[in-house]
């Protein structure tokens, strides 16, 4: 059965998989939904751009001897009724630059709706790693208190023989109470992160998520120049701030279009009676008289937003690659100490707590090596698996970053 399509249900808890939680969130978030009604809104704008202003017709009468309308029609050449249609249109290459600086928000606003997705998956992979990383470490605490359950009845046992004393009972019991706020802690942790992934999936609020499966620490998968480079590529913030300079220099263009005159086309017909009817065509030109203080400063107005533009893009970029290059050491960091704790660290430091185990049964160390040792490993332990869940978190933020998954 593929990972992407396996649900398993247990009362009211769902245990899923990251790809089938990631499949849910991409049909349902309402962030999504939301950004793909503005873009799909965005999309017809071109077209009301560029479309022509809506023609007016015009309805009316000249009387003469009365006010009614007909007076003198037929009689006297200047009675007549009749209407006139009048069409506005703009000097050539206005409509079409307008469609185009519409088109241009449209395909600022597709990146958009692209950012929000990749937002909305690298979040819940995020809040699903910490999820897994509070469940293992609530676990952990659990197992962690047993075997020190064990030792403070070896300690409670050596206490009444007179061979510990009894401060070492006290400081057990003591980390015994210390375990439980730990857990008590980590579910608290448990409970945030599946309120946060059930909003991201578009859920009614309620019903609990279990991760499913061990974490591995995996790989990066590319090297911080690939990552660099993915992000100029196929950042959706980043594509969306070069569309923005797009539609900022079509604008300009525009408004340098606008110092041209605007006319109207007019056309009518007025009946006369029994006189010869009469037609009427006329051509009205808007003159651009005051463009000093109209479009010679929209003019400047716009190539203004065209540096803000630009300058908006570099910020962006630069935002985006120096948050790149920190997820990327921490991630690198992440890897290179998962390595250290799984191959020498935490196998060393459970040998440890065993032989001091094995010993302190038979009275040959003390109560302190025991504990030292056993809290030792309970913090590597738990130092283990929170760097693992950092380098994945590391990896979803630069995914998101980027474009790309890695």
């Amino acid at each position: 059965m593929r990972l992407g399509i396996y649900l398993l249900f247990i009362g009211s808890v769902w245990c899923q998989p990251l790809p089938t939680l990631i499949d849910e969130a991409l049909r349902g978030s309402p962030e999504i939904a939301a950004a793909r009604q503005r873009y799909e809104g965005a999309r017809l704008r071109p077209s009301q751009a560029s479309a022509l202003a809506d023609p007016t017709v015009s309805l009316g009468y000249t009387s003469n001897g009365g006010f009614w309308p007909a007076a003198g029609i037929g009689t006297d050449p200047t009675s007549n009724i009749g209407f006139m249609v009048t069409q506005e249109l703009p000097f050539p290459g206005k409509r079409r630059l307008r469609a185009e600086v519409a088109g241009a928000e449209a395909d600022a606003e597709q990146q958009a709706y692209d950012a929000v997705r990749l937002s909305v998956v690298s979040r819940l992979k995020q809040a699903y790693h910490e999820l897994h990383h509070a469940m293992v470490a609530a676990e952990y605490v659990r197992k962690d208190q047993a075997i020190l359950r064990d030792i403070l009845r070896i300690t409670e046992a050596r206490y009444t023989t007179g061979h510990a004393a009894q401060q070492d009972v006290f400081k057990a019991q003591a980390q015994y109470a210390i375990f439980e706020t730990q857990a008590v802690r980590f579910d608290g942790e448990k409970a945030a992160k599946e309120a946060a992934i059930v909003a991201l999936l578009g859920r009614a609020p309620g019903g609990h998520i279990e991760a499913v499966g061990e974490m591995t620490p995996g790989e990066l998968g590319a090297s911080l120049e690939e990552l660099l480079a993915a992000a100029r590529t196929d950042s959706p913030v980043l594509a969306r701030e070069r569309k923005m300079i797009d539609r900022a220099q079509l604008k300009t263009n525009l408004a340098v279009k606008d110092k041209m005159p605007d006319y109207a086309l007019s056309g009518g017909y007025f009946n006369q009676g029994g006189i010869v009817p009469m037609w009427q065509f006329r051509i009205d030109v808007k003159l651009p008289a005051w463009h000093k203080q109209k479009q010679d400063v929209a003019i400047r107005e716009r190539r203004a937003g065209e540096a803000e533009a630009q300058a908006s893009a570099t910020a962006a970029r630069r935002a985006i690659e120096a948050s790149i290059q920190q997820e990327f050491a921490t991630a690198t960091a992440a890897r290179k100490l998962t390595d250290l704790y799984q191959d020498s660290v935490l196998p060393q430091s459970r040998l440890a707590l065993e032989s001091s185990l094995v010993s302190y049964r038979t009275g040959s160390t003390d109560f302190l090596a025991v504990f030292s040792n056993f809290m030792t490993t309970v913090e590597y332990e738990l130092m283990y698996h929170e760097e693992v869940m950092r380098l994945h978190v590391a990896k979803a933020r630069i995914e998101e970053m980027t474009g790309r998954e890695f």
